[in-house]
């Protein structure tokens, strides 16, 4: 009985393959357009893009099937998750068809398959910058939109997407001793993303790691450095009153002002003795 349904679905299989072969070789656009239809409908998107080749719609051109074969192929790409073909697809829809009621549609659609190509966070995020940029032109380009709400949910995922790769990489910095270089990165996150909820957080790493470095620092340069990290605590308490970390950053504040007074009793007593 096994073997008798394996055979029924290998004759259907090269049957269907033989059936599909006629519609590829057929002249005839309406049926060609027909059959396209139906597979679209039956989510069978390779298919839809066999029919709808490059050959199919200078043929089309001027019909009202033109925007429709358009769409569905355009969307037959993205459905098969080739987001690059898609993104230029959708692209050529707009350009092609600029009245069309579908444009907005199309404008978000082609926005959507940057987000889709948005890599995991320890690459680069070429894409992910490129969602944020469409994104946030089609949401002030559409505000009243059904999908400009989900457009600002994106762009938000996106910027925490690269707020966190920024984050590691600072991080990194840390962890292997490059504090200089952390606490640069720690301060341009602030820069950065100026509308974080983690603010007090980067501030107070960027102080703890300049800290390290200024304690590595040749003497002559200390002092200063000790003294620019003073300074970045008392704007941290500015910035961050209610901050849980001010505790730890006035610890800082101390520390720094102790070591300066240390420098200073140093100095005073190599002038005494000389």
């Amino acid at each position: 009985m096994k073997k008798f349904l394996l055979f029924i679905s290998v004759v259907a299989f090269i049957s269907s393959c033989g059936s599909f072969g006629k519609i590829l070789k057929s002249n005839d656009i309406d049926y060609k357009y027909k059959k396209a239809v139906e597979y679209y409908n039956d989510k069978k998107y390779s298919y839809v893009i066999q029919i709808f080749g490059p050959d199919f719609f200078p043929l089309l051109k001027g019909t009202k099937e033109f925007e429709e074969a358009f769409y569905m192929y355009a969307y037959s790409h993205y459905y098969e998750k080739d987001y690059f073909n898609s993104e230029n697809l959708f692209r050529q829809f707009c350009e092609t068809f600029t009245t069309s009621p579908r444009i907005a549609e199309i404008e978000y659609m082609r926005a959507y398959t940057y987000y889709k190509q948005s890599p995991k966070i320890e690459l680069e995020q070429t894409n992910t910058v490129k969602t944020i940029g469409m994104m946030s032109t089609f949401a002030n380009k559409y505000p009243e939109s059904k999908e400009a709400k989900e457009a600002f949910e994106i762009i938000e995922k996106c910027k925490a997407k690269i707020e966190l790769k920024e984050l590691k990489a600072a991080e990194l910095y840390y962890n292997i001793g490059q504090y200089k270089a952390a606490a640069i990165a720690f301060n341009n996150m602030l820069l950065t993303f100026p509308e974080t909820n983690r603010g007090d957080e980067y501030k107070y790493m960027s102080i703890k790691a300049f800290y390290l470095y200024a304690g590595q620092s040749v003497e002559e340069r200390k002092e200063e450095r000790y003294e620019q990290l003073i300074l970045d605590c008392n704007d941290f308490v500015d910035k961050f009153p209610e901050s849980k970390l001010i505790t730890e950053v006035e610890k800082y504040n101390i520390n720094c002002a102790n070591n300066i007074k240390t420098i200073k009793n140093e100095q005073t007593k190599k002038t005494t003795s000389s």
